[in-house]
């Protein structure tokens, strides 16, 4: 059996994901479709609007085979690192091909792109260093060192989000020298961060959550751009858990974290550097909500997705002392699976034997450093929803098994 794997969030899963699916496994002939979902917190610092069990259920019936968790401290990190996790975990397990979406939608144009960096890497290095001393931020000046050193127009644009990560997932096949083909998908329609609707049948995510937050939680606008399977399974959260989930429902909790921490102490944790922790120290108590303590936080030097994910490390108790450990060898020291479809569990039969990490079916039968940080991130996670809700849903991350979903009967075993 060939398997293709895709990165993901499914933040929610909406039309744009379905057709990626479905060119997918047209493009690669594959016969099971293994996907790396990141957890309850997701690359850009951001809260998962519902969980990764009711997510997984929408990769589940929307055809995904295998849904395993991206770790924490991979899911929550600049694309070059989010990307190694993701691609090491398709290598453990098995994967003969890598199919992401791209504004680009040529393989062979990023292929280009990586030899050329791969040439002019001295010089490349030596632009990006000179701009981050003019007081620009990573990745500001990782675009403006490239624009200078780019005149062909055939290499990618690395302004763009998903360029951004589809190289990175090329790159981290090169470097670990894995037997994985990539494909690329045009992207159609809707851009990554495209805010408000711009067609009939497809929407991105950006745009979907936008429009849940702002008609508190209805589906209504949303419909035209969701498969059924999604429009039921957020209905079916929203009725149980009260609630989609969003930044400022966390504010409270991350504004008790600073205030009652030092600065010093700060300064411990992931991502805080350069005196950083002055400036939040500064900054939070001027704040009501979390889009004002942002606006007040952000500078030219520091993005918001950095802020963002140094306000998760703070949240979730993320320390640097952790970090350098679990990315000491920078591979995922364990897999843990989600959800499988029968044809994804006759696949994983047929590869267990081989795979070199231990295959995660239950939290409570497994500790290590790194999944420390994922069991931290979902006590931060549940931390917005009322009791016995709260305690419930603890439960379930450390008791509930794999999903198993019958594809035929569309059922669950």
């Amino acid at each position: 059996m060939k398997a293709v794997g895709v990165v993901v969030e499914y933040n929610p899963f909406h039309n744009g994901h379905k057709y990626h699916l479905e060119q997918a496994k047209s493009q690669t002939k594959a016969d099971v479709v293994v996907a790396v979902m990141s957890g309850n917190f997701l690359q850009r610092g951001e809260p998962a609007l519902v969980s990764k069990w009711s997510r997984t259920k929408m990769a589940l019936e929307n055809g995904v085979d295998i849904v395993v968790e991206l770790p924490y401290v991979f899911a929550t990190q600049k694309a070059e690192t989010f990307a190694n996790g993701a691609v090491a975990i398709l290598s453990h397990l098995f994967c003969n091909y890598l199919c992401f979406g791209s504004e680009h939608g040529s393989i062979t144009e990023f292929k280009d792109t990586l030899s050329f960096l791969e040439r002019n890497q001295e010089v490349f290095n030596e632009l990006v260093k000179k701009a981050i001393q003019q007081g620009v931020s990573y990745p500001r000046a990782l675009s403006l060192s490239y624009d200078s050193l780019v005149a062909d127009s055939s290499l990618i644009d690395l302004t763009q989000p998903n360029n951004i990560l589809g190289y990175h997932y090329v790159k981290a096949i090169y470097d670990q020298k894995q037997n994985i083909v990539p494909f690329t998908i045009q992207r159609t329609n809707a851009n990554y961060h495209d805010e408000n609707f711009s067609s009939e049948t497809i929407a991105s995510a950006t745009s979907i959550r936008k429009s849940l937050f702002k008609n508190n939680g209805t589906l209504e606008q949303v419909r035209n751009y969701i498969p059924l399977e999604t429009n039921n399974i957020l209905n079916q959260y929203k009725q149980e858990f009260g609630q989609f989930h969003e930044w400022d429902d966390y504010f409270h909790l991350l504004k008790y974290k600073i205030v009652t921490n030092t600065e010093h102490e700060l300064q411990e944790f992931y991502e805080i550097e350069e005196g950083l922790e002055h400036r939040i120290k500064r900054v939070i108590l001027k704040s009501t909500n979390f889009n004002e303590f942002m606006q007040q936080l952000k500078t030219k030097r520091y993005t918001w997705t950095r802020l963002q994910r140094a306000c998760l490390h703070i949240l979730t108790n993320s320390k640097k002392s952790s970090f350098t450990k679990t990315f000491e060898h920078q591979d995922p020291s364990y897999i843990r699976l989600l959800g499988m479809s029968q044809k994804g569990q006759h696949y994983l039969s047929s590869i267990k034997k081989d795979i070199s990490v231990p295959v995660i079916s239950k939290l409570s039968s497994f500790t290590n450093e790194m999944i420390q940080l994922d069991i931290n991130a979902a006590y931060a996670y549940s931390m917005t929803l009322p009791e016995p809700i709260r305690s419930n849903f603890l439960l379930q991350e450390y008791s509930t098994p794999p999903l198993r979903y019958n594809e035929t009967s569309c059922q669950y075993i």
